[in-house]
């Protein structure tokens, strides 16, 4: 296991970059940032050097976050601003514009979002009031690429095309876009969709049953022979999964693993974020004490993100 970088404040939403470098949102600094891969090593009284990084997106505002992101077609990063309930596209410039304004579609903050060959966007949400601690059904929307891509006003892109979700986490979809699979954390399962051809979600089924094994499943992806890597956090590991719930590999860690992401050259190396977990009081503290790991995957990765 390497460390590639220390000092992470909160990091979540691991992507791999077609800029062959591995980005990850940081909750603490408000920032997206960038990692060069192959650089960053562990000595013997731990991280010796970081990877260089390059802080991509600093969002302006305390109160705009940047919680989740991943990329369109075109490589440009569409940013879950979850407070403000909408979507803002990076361009090539450095300026963030409005993409879709989900408003209008919860009360609630947004969450993970995933796109898919297409470029149509799933961004979930709800699921959790960070303020009492209670459950509350959590959804998915759909942002169609012909849809942010027209003249409507953003307000209109976007439709709920799931709901009853126990705290919605991580999504990924196959290779073929055929299958849309999303992490209810407090369900503790990793649950299917069929992904029909306008982009609606139907014939919702139990893709992998986590519970006999304790798994709190947070970020995922897939790989190529179709299994489902899951971060967990209570359970500090990184959890590789075939369809029906048999457990085929597990990296221990020591410390909360909140996403993963194969990547790489030959997209054969699974990297983590990790951070101490202790409740949601913690995600505002200034400890600084996440990192960037990566580590020697058995299979490369497929589908999106």
């Amino acid at each position: 296991m390497r460390t590639l970088m220390t000092g992470i404040a909160f990091g979540e939403s691991t992507r791999w970059g077609r800029d062959g470098r591995v980005w990850f949102a940081d909750w603490g600094t408000h920032e997206i940032i960038a990692v060069d891969v192959d650089e960053g090593r562990e000595g013997p009284d731990g991280p010796a050097s970081d990877a260089r990084h390059e802080v991509v997106v600093r969002m302006p505002g305390e109160s705009f976050q940047p919680i989740c992101f991943d990329f369109l077609p075109d490589g440009r990063p569409l940013i879950v601003a979850s407070s403000e309930r909408r979507l803002v596209r990076r361009d090539a410039d450095g300026t963030l514009a409005t993409y879709a304004d989900l408003s209008h579609l919860s009360n609630g903050g947004f969450n993970e979002i995933v796109v898919d060959g297409r470029g149509n966007a799933y961004v979930n949400g709800a699921g959790f009031d960070e303020s009492t601690g209670a459950f509350t059904p959590g959804i998915i929307v759909l942002v169609t690429a012909s849809g942010a891509g027209s003249q409507a006003p953003p307000a209109s892109r976007g439709r709920q095309v799931a709901d009853a979700i126990a705290f919605p986490n991580g999504m990924a979809i196959t290779p073929d876009n055929s299958t849309l699979i999303i992490a209810e954390s407090h369900g503790k399962r990793l649950t299917a969709f069929d992904i029909d051809a306008d982009g609606g979600l139907s014939h919702r089924r139990v893709w992998a049953d986590l519970a006999a094994h304790g798994g709190t499943p947070d970020g995922i992806c897939i790989d190529a022979d179709g299994a489902v890597w899951y971060a967990d956090v209570p359970n500090t590991r990184c959890v590789r999964v075939r369809e029906g719930g048999e457990v085929l590999q597990t990296v221990d860690v020591d410390r909360g693993c909140f996403a993963c992401i194969l990547g790489g050259a030959d997209r054969r190396t699974l990297f983590m974020v990790v951070r101490e977990w202790r409740g949601w009081a913690s995600t505002t503290d200034d400890s600084r004490a996440g990192r960037l790991l990566s580590v020697p995957a058995p299979v490369s990765g497929a589908g999106w993100p």
